[in-house]
């Protein structure tokens, strides 16, 4: 959804990464690319969703590398798991999977995935997303956030709690959020400081009761929130 920020700018320090994936393969090339990094560091791997969770627990890491199809315990209940453990809420969730089937995308970010990428995305997005995530952005690739607005296209737009009482103002940072856009992004695009749309799009996750910044661009498909 953004472009790749270089080391240390969008965080600050150094971040804790951690894969689950049952491809031995994957998981040496996922961290190989982390390790490179040295604002990135790699915590710890799983194969399941189970050695997941308590690599979590014993790591906190910054961010979750998760893949979707995986024997047991698979990426969508492990996702729906973090969710419900209070302990793990400061750990964010990027889903790395080759399918970008539609049933994936929605069940991953509405069981609390900030993010959504294809394996055979470049080496230099994968990166990008981590450092994305961890600063607080949501991301989905640009093939996965063109299957969610064509898919809500189709289905048309649906009630969402808290909608009435955003702003003009709110409704139209929601709207921004939902093109992908970084909050640097939309300040540019509006001429407006980064903490302006910051507040703005603070408020409406509050009003709306949005989760994270994933679950905003969720809920402004859902209510078809567009610019004008």
């Amino acid at each position: 959804m953004t472009g790749v920020e270089s080391p240390q700018e969008s965080v600050g320090r150094q971040v804790r990464v951690a894969i689950a994936d049952d491809q031995a393969v994957v998981r040496m090339g996922l961290r190989a690319l982390i390790e490179r990094e040295p604002d990135l560091e790699c915590v710890g791997e799983a194969s399941d969703g189970a050695q997941a969770l308590k690599l979590l627990k014993t790591t906190t890491p910054d961010v979750l590398l998760l893949d979707i199809r995986m024997p047991g315990m698979d990426g969508l209940d492990t996702l729906r798991a973090i969710a419900d453990d209070p302990t793990l809420t400061g750990t964010k969730v990027v889903v790395v999977t080759t399918f970008a089937l539609d049933q994936y995308v929605f069940a991953a970010l509405q069981a609390g995935a900030s993010g959504f990428l294809l394996k055979d995305s470049a080496p230099d997005e994968l990166v990008g997303a981590i450092r994305v995530v961890a600063s607080g952005e949501a991301l989905l690739s640009p093939a996965v956030t063109k299957r969610v607005i064509d898919l809500f296209g189709r289905h048309g737009v649906a009630p969402v709690e808290g909608l009435d009482t955003l702003t003009p103002r709110e409704r139209e940072m929601v709207a921004w959020v939902a093109t992908g856009r970084s909050n640097d992004e939309i300040a540019g695009e509006l001429v407006i400081s980064p903490d302006t749309v910051r507040t703005h799009v603070s408020r409406a996750m509050i009003k709306l009761h949005a989760r994270d910044r994933a679950q905003l661009v969720v809920f402004a498909m859902r209510a078809g929130l567009t610019l004008p």
